[in-house]
């Protein structure tokens, strides 16, 4: 009976241990929480992926470029998928692939040393139903692609490559001569005018007709077919799912957009470094389009277009879907170049909310803190809250917020000489797009053409924006159409302009606390009839009103002094 019981209680204990060891097999992961955020940002789960691991070398892939492994990776893939999932392994050497389809409970780690080039036949992209330019279109499917999964991982150290120079078109003026004659000599064609190369002459039809890449006339798949060569794919694109990662790989030479998440609950962006040429037209970094709960840290980018930009699709496209962006920490990242360094928009027709960006560095972004959007998106972002932001050589506004924006860059729009819109009174609708509750602390900037630009909507101004503790070396200083509710406080300003501050229909506006060497009586100019609750306080050399210039147009009870 004893010897019954203890074979029985050995049994146990072995079947005990052996649930303990299978549960085991599968990693938990950890959370990622965000005590001191100014928000209610919940805890972010990294993905659970099982032990079970595989190498692409054991399902026939071949190093050296020469060999396409597509079906190598898929196998390695499937395989792994059977067991319940696990990791990936790509050890060092160069890989050669078409597209990578992903699944669920997966983890790719390319080792150090591991080049995955994909391949530059478009062929290998079938064309599929997608986002792109936050329009529901059809693409070419990226190299690295997946949805409706849940748990998957890209970790390690090796590159991805888009193989983007077979893609896109390039403009004359960003290229030096002898690049140009090198890349025209390659192939492809140049428009009538000779500032655009395209890879071919259907790229450069097909262009023609598009609003900002996107065909807005064409619907099935058979109409965009014959435009194969113009539907450039973003390099990595995840959507519909949760818990996805990206930890440690380098991303680069994408055709279109690089990283593209696009609706994923639960994302974590870290330890990434993304590049891309800097004239590679829609070269973006990162594009994070209505995802919820997410973490940019720790990442380098150096790209064409925007770097972090943030978005939740455009116009009806993106109202009709109506999932927002909420719930982001963007912290500890290095921008070398690009459009912009953090960016909301242009395409916020979802909304954006809850945002927390702090410890970033911008060296020679076009902009830095970039909010853009236009007429005809609607959405709303709000509750933003950006600190300890460090710029420095911005060419254009360092701090820019344009609710007019066009499709081109800053740094275009003025070698361009675009003239500003002038404000004219619209209608309030759901096409309305609406910026309110920012704050924006503790920066330091040298060097820009503007050190803050806002111009809102005279229908819907820029609305609750503190502006605190920064340290400001520019152009000139700042340019505030059409807001209200803006506080700025202590502020040392720098500037090269006599008018430090430009105020056009600005309401509900305190200034106080600001170092600047007022010594013109246009170092702080009023204009707009509907200017109003203007103070400005704390003592100056001179006295606010001796260097204030207020328009004829402008209530006497508008400000204070």
């Amino acid at each position: 009976m004893h010897k019954q019981r203890f074979l029985n209680f050995t049994a146990a204990v072995i079947l005990l241990l052996t649930g303990c060891l299978a549960a085991q097999a599968e990693t938990t992961g950890t959370s990622i929480s965000f005590p001191n955020i100014s928000f209610d940002m919940p805890a972010i789960p990294e993905p659970s992926i099982p032990d079970n691991v595989v190498n692409i070398r054991d399902y026939g892939a071949i190093s050296g470029g020469e060999v396409l492994n597509t079906k190598a990776f898929a196998d390695a893939i499937e395989a792994v998928s059977k067991m319940g999932g696990g990791k990936v392994i790509i050890p060092p050497g160069l890989w050669l692939t078409g597209p990578i389809v992903l699944k669920s409970n997966l983890e790719i780690h390319a080792e150090f040393g591991a080049l995955i080039q994909f391949s530059a036949n478009k062929d290998d992209y079938p064309l599929m139903q997608t986002s792109f330019e936050g329009l529901d279109t059809w693409r070419c499917q990226p190299p690295i692609f997946g949805e409706n999964l849940e748990n998957v991982a890209f970790t390690g150290e090796g590159v991805y490559d888009g193989s983007g120079q077979v893609w896109r078109h390039v403009k004359r003026g960003k290229l030096t001569d002898g690049q140009w004659k090198k890349l025209v000599a390659s192939g492809g064609v140049v428009n009538k005018k000779g500032d655009i190369w395209y890879p071919s002459e259907a790229y450069m039809n097909a262009s023609e007709n598009s609003d900002q890449n996107v065909r807005r006339d064409l619907k099935t798949k058979e109409d965009f077919l014959p435009l194969r060569d113009f539907l450039r794919p973003v390099l990595f694109n995840i959507q519909n799912s949760k818990n996805v990662m990206l930890d440690g790989p380098t991303f680069q030479n994408s055709p279109a957009w690089n990283i593209h998440p696009f609706v994923i609950e639960n994302l974590i962006i870290r330890n990434i470094t993304v590049r891309n040429p800097w004239y590679s037209q829609n070269g973006d970094g990162l594009d994070v389009e209505s995802c919820k709960n997410v973490l940019v840290e720790n990442s380098r980018f150096d790209v064409g277009d925007d770097a972090i930009c943030i978005k939740s699709g455009k116009d009806e496209d993106g109202r009709k879907r109506g999932i927002p962006c909420e719930n982001l920490v963007v912290r500890n990242n290095i921008v070398y170049h690009g459009h912009g360094g953090v960016v909301i928009g242009s395409e916020m027709s979802g909304g954006v909310k809850n945002m927390h960006v702090s410890n970033c560095t911008f060296m020679g972004t076009d902009v830095g803190l970039r909010f853009k959007s236009t007429r005809g998106r609607g959405g709303v972002v709000e509750n933003i809250f950006i600190s300890d932001v460090y710029m420095t050589q911005i060419p254009t506004n360092a701090i820019s917020f344009n609710l007019y924006y066009g499709g081109k860059s800053v740094s275009e729009m003025l070698a361009d000489g675009d003239q500003e819109q002038m404000p004219e009174l619209m209608p309030v609708t759901e096409e309305t797009p609406q910026f309110k509750n920012i704050t924006i602390q503790n920066v330091e900037l040298k060097g820009a053409k503007h050190a803050v630009y806002v111009r809102g909507l005279p229908e819907m101004n820029v609305e609750n924006m503190v502006f605190k503790n920064m340290v400001l070396d520019a152009e000139e200083g700042f340019s505030l159409t059409d807001v209200d509710g803006i506080s700025i406080e202590n502020v040392k300003l720098s500037t090269q302009s006599e008018t430090g501050f430009a105020i056009t229909n600005g309401k509900n506006i305190t200034i106080k606390n600001i170092d600047y060497e007022m010594s013109s009586p246009k170092s702080i100019t009023i204009n707009g009839s509907v200017s109003d609750n203007i103070t400005l306080s704390a003592p100056v050399k001179k006295g606010y009103k001796e260097v204030t210039t207020i328009g004829n147009e402008v209530s006497k009870k508008a400000v204070k002094f």
